[in-house]
Formats: structure tokens, sequence, C-alpha cells
């Protein structure tokens, strides 16, 4: 079972309720599924209780503990926790990591796109700045997976009048408060319509102002994809690191370990062709090293762009991805036959699981504008 499909799953829990009169809401359109987090159990978690609680008029455990029968009965289920305030922990049957595989094989680049901005603008304004500029043309991308559409604008800002990180982007003023001409256009208001006294107009897009921390001196000498990871690893709010620490071919750098990450699933990939070998969805034990890890990563790639977008927080997939690529350099050595051992049932499914994760690496490296190369 994919997070989309539980998704659905625990939607069709909140009407089964709602049909049997033990709660009276309003089923919401979606259901927020991610990994569990601290304190959490099972494979994923939902704080549709919590989402609930208020309109139900009931506290937020005993609407879990209403709903919590309906899920457990759901097919692919094998059982439902409720943790903390009222988290519901859901622990699935046989099945669950072949189906997010093979989701990842179906949709390939296109694995975790949403519609959560479907067919809204978002404008971003930001000074000329570098770091401002690889961020901007990042959350393009980025807010484009969720179907949104992203607009940067330039604007000048006084030294004296900057604005602090987290100014309300609705309140944001240019230098002198003259209206800067890289602003979204402005247009008067319609006016009413006697004959048509309730027509509604659509509200205008809220404005981001975009303002990082800029770097301390120029990037482009370490070259465009250490450059660029330099800029958006760290939090807006923190100052960028720009040393050759980028370029070493080392473990202790971040950017290096995703891409060789990806570049060692190609060349799993490569090693099981010569031995003839091709990768078949499977479930990998919980006691395969990295494997739990890996398939929790995986499956929490679609939350991560999500919040990425809304949060216009390219840092957030930066970061993902190296706890993508720490969980599969970790599971590689399990998934190729070692000695006079001949490839099975489970080192196919291993090898699917790897070639998923290289999937959703090179994805992610795109969405930076970073590459992926399949040797490194």
């Amino acid at each position: 079972m994919t997070p989309v499909e539980l998704s659905r799953t625990v939607l069709r829990a909140v009407r089964c309720a709602v049909d049997e009169g033990e709660l009276s809401v309003v089923v919401p359109v979606r259901a927020v599924v991610t990994p569990p987090g601290p304190g959490g159990c099972g494979d994923y978690a939902t704080n549709i209780a919590l989402q609930l609680a208020r309109p139900a008029g009931r506290p937020a455990r005993q609407v879990a503990e209403i709903l919590r029968p309906h899920l457990t009965r759901s097919e692919g289920v094998a059982d439902v926790a409720i943790t903390g305030p009222g988290f519901l922990n859901i622990r699935l049957g046989g099945g669950a990591g072949a189906s997010l595989v093979r989701e990842i094989q179906r949709r390939r680049d296109a694995y975790g796109h949403g519609d959560i901005l479907a067919g809204q603008i978002v404008p971003l304004r930001i000074p000329y700045d570098i770091r401002a500029e690889v961020v901007a043309d990042t959350l393009v991308r980025i807010v484009a997976t969720q179907g949104g559409r992203a607009e940067v604008h330039h604007i000048h800002i006084h030294p004296s009048r900057a604005e602090p990180a987290g100014t309300d982007p609705s309140q944001a003023k240019t230098a002198g408060n003259d209206p800067s001409p890289a602003e979204p256009p402005r247009t008067n208001a319609p006016q009413a319509d006697p004959a048509r006294p309730h027509r509604l107009h659509r509200p205008r897009p809220q404005i981001t102002t975009l303002r990082p921390t800029p770097a301390p001196e120029d990037p482009t000498p370490l070259g465009p994809d250490a450059a660029r990871w330099a800029l958006l690893h760290p939090a807006s709010h923190d100052r960028p690191r720009i040393s050759a620490d980028h370029l070493l071919q080392r473990e202790s750098n971040p950017l290096f370990r995703v891409r060789y990450a990806h570049a060692r699933t190609r060349a799993l990939i490569r090693n099981a062709a010569a031995l003839g070998c091709t990768g078949d969805p499977g479930d990998v034990p919980e006691d395969v090293p990295g494997g739990g890890e890996l398939v929790g990563a995986l499956a929490g790639y679609p939350a991560v762009l999500t919040q990425a977008a809304l949060h216009r927080a390219p840092d957030r997939l930066a970061r993902h991805l190296v706890t993508t690529a720490d969980a599969l350099l970790a599971f590689q050595h399990t998934v190729l036959p070692l000695g006079d051992e001949k490839p099975s049932a489970a080192h196919r499914a291993r090898l699917a699981l790897a070639e998923a994760a290289g999937t959703v690496l090179a994805g992610g490296l795109s969405l930076l504008g970073i590459s992926a190369p399949d040797y490194l």
C-alpha cells in the first residue's frame, strides 16, 4: 500500500464512522500520511484525529479511538496504535514495500508530485542576490511538482529598510515606498455589476518575499553543482558555508554522499544485469540493514516535496535526499549475491528497492538543479 492509497484508506475509515453515526463531521478531501515522528511506531502515521477533533466536538484521542477499529479492518492494515495527543500509527501488512516500489516504477520522475497547489500562482519577490536567485529558481520547479506556477519578481531593498526573515510577505515594501516595476502588475478592481450582485472575484495570490541570508562570498568557483548545494542545503536563515569541502569525495561531504548513492544504484543495476538478475518488487525483511530506513525515506518523499513547496523551503528536500542516500549506502551491501550464492527472489526485491531509491535521488537532485551522474 502506497502513501496515496493509505490516505484514501484513512478517508474511507472517516466516512464509515460518519455513516454509522459515530462522528458528525464533514469528511475532509485529503488525509496527511507520513512516516512516524519521534515517539511514533509502525510504518505510517496520520494526524486526522487531531484535524477532526474541533469540528467533532470531541477530544482528539476519543476521535482516534473511534477511527481505530475502522482502520484496523481495512485491507492491507495489520495494526493501528494511538500515540501522543491522538496520532494514529499504522503498521501495514504484507506488500507495503512492494507496492511503494511499484508506485515509484510507475511514476518515475513524477513520483511525489501532487496537486495541493493546482491552478495557483505563487508570486516570489527576491532581491538581486545570487542565493536568492538560486532558491527562487529551485522553487519554480518544486512548486510545479504540486501543480502550482511560481512567478519570480526582483525588488530593490535599501539596507536601512531591510526586511527581517519571516516578515509577512503581504506587508513587504520596496525601497522608497515607490511601486517597483518588477512587482506583479496591479489592476483596478472591476466595478460591481448591478445585474449580478453576488459575483465573486478570485482573491489576489499572496506574495512571498524571499530573503535568504546571503553567501559570504561568491560560490561560483565551486562549479554549478557544488555551488547550488552550498546555497540550498542550509536553511534560509543560516549563512551558507562557501568552501572547497563541498568538492571533497568523502563521506563528510553530504553532496558527495547523495550523488555517490545514486551512482551506486546504477552500478548495482549494471552488476546485476551481468549476473542475469533484474529487479522485481517485493517486501524486504525488517532485519536487512538499512532496508526499513530506506523504505521509510522513499515513502516520506512526497510529503517532503509538499512541505518544501508550501513553506518555500528547498533545504527540506536537500536534507531528505541526504537521509535517503545514507539509508541506501547502508543497504547496498545486501543487494547482490555474495560468493557462489545464486540470485534469488530476495535479491530481486532488494535490487528493485535500490533502483527505486536511485529514481528518487535523481529526481530530487534534478529539482535542485544538480546533476546525478551514473559514474562517480
